[in-house]
């Protein structure tokens, strides 16, 4: 965006800025996200950090709700655009059904997410708005949710049913360099950053950019990995070149090549941080370093072990307590994890009880972690079939 010519002033970012001095960056002080790729670190503004970078304070900056960054430690900018102007967010965490990430606090839950979005555009407090997201099941925050003309825009990495792609990797082709034993990124963002470093988006349209993007993160139109990068919204925006958001001088000056990201097989996103753990494990030493490294891989796998086991408890207990015939349990209980609703159609009917539930899980049993978000779907079905009384109930038989 600097490049672009966005001045510092018109740029808010928020970053939890655990990264560039970490104890395990081979290069401390600086970041990369792509092999041989320059520091992508210095000079960027950081706005809010740590648990600053949290779902209130986002939906704060994102609204211009000045008042609602007060008290914070971060220079407490927010998204003040004229009705002329035109917004482009780019929203990077984990996801889930209905959910995305945040590094402090709780989740953002789709209908705050929307419901702020909407209430921007009928103040008519921007132009067109341009939403990016990278996380899993991303298209559940905007199906259904973004009309076609309230002149926002969405793309997404995932669509309502699958997880988003880690890549660049230890043990990829191309692979992190040496001594980086994480992930450098993920496919759509890949994707989506790499078209900006190597097209003039003077001339590149948004549309353009989506096909280019859609492409290379399903490995050409095959899936062999990768997801299903979708649209959303006022789509007819895409008609207009990407420097309208992404910076008035965006040009073909500061071309750089693009990798070629189909020599290996990416990895789906919640599995990333296990190939994570499993690369600092491998590398460690013998000693107090390699069981420390196991240590923290086997509590990763005991955590997922241990949530995935209590929802399917408390899903039991619910349908026992919703007197559901014996033989239709099994079949019911498999719904309530897969059940998807139709294209265009929001993953709930009421969003009030979908959060309400969630926060009880966490609160009654245990939190749900990065890794635990993938089970958004299950409320939401709790939910649409009318069984929070009974959930709630079989929350306090089995946590």
């Amino acid at each position: 965006m600097s490049k672009n010519g966005i001045k510092d002033e018109n740029i808010v970012v928020m970053m939890y800025d655990d990264i560039a001095n970490a104890r395990a960056n081979p290069t401390p002080g600086q970041v990369i996200n792509r092999p041989g790729g320059e520091d992508v670190y210095h000079g960027v503004p950081k706005d809010y950090t740590g648990r600053d970078v949290n779902a209130r304070t986002f939906l704060a900056v994102l609204s211009g709700d000045k008042a609602g960054v007060k008290g914070t430690k971060g220079s407490q900018k927010v998204i003040s655009p004229a009705p002329e102007d035109n917004v482009f967010v780019y929203f990077a965490d984990h996801g889930g059904p209905g959910l995305l990430g945040m590094p402090g606090g709780s989740m953002l839950h789709a209908k705050d997410l929307t419901d702020t979005l909407l209430q921007m555009a009928a103040k008519k407090t921007f132009n067109e708005l341009v939403f990016y997201v990278e996380a899993c099941y991303s298209g559940t925050i905007f199906d259904g949710m973004i009309p076609k003309d309230t002149n926002i825009y969405v793309v997404t990495a995932a669509n309502t049913h699958e997880s988003s792609w880690g890549y660049y990797c230890p043990g990829m082709n191309p692979p992190a360099p040496k001594g980086y034993n994480t992930c450098l990124g993920d496919l759509f963002s890949i994707a989506f950053l790499e078209n900006c470093d190597a097209s003039d988006l003077s001339h590149e349209t948004l549309l353009a950019q989506y096909q280019e993007v859609k492409n290379r993160t399903s490995q050409n139109g095959t899936y062999r990995q990768g997801s299903h990068v979708m649209q959303y919204g006022d789509t007819p925006i895409d008609t207009e070149t990407c420097n309208h958001f992404m910076g008035p001088k965006a040009s073909a000056a500061f071309l750089q090549p693009v990798n070629d990201i189909y020599k290996s097989a990416a990895v789906e996103q919640y599995e990333a941080d296990l190939v994570s753990m499993r690369a600092v494990h491998e590398a460690a030493p013998e000693g107090p370093a390699k069981e420390a490294a196991r240590a923290e891989l086997e509590a990763e796998l005991a955590h997922r072990e241990r949530v995935d086991s209590t929802i399917d408890r408390v899903v039991a207990a619910t349908l026992s307590f919703s007197n559901l015939l014996p033989s239709l349990v099994e079949s019911e209980a498999e719904a309530i994890f897969s059940a998807a609703r139709p294209a265009g159609q929001p993953l709930v009917d009421d969003w009030d009880c979908h959060k309400d539930l969630i926060q009880k899980f966490e609160g009654s049993c245990a939190p749900l972690g990065q890794y635990g978000m993938k089970h958004g779907r299950a409320f939401a079905n709790v939910c649409n079939r009318g069984l929070a009384a009974a959930f709630t109930q079989a929350l306090a038989s089995e946590c």
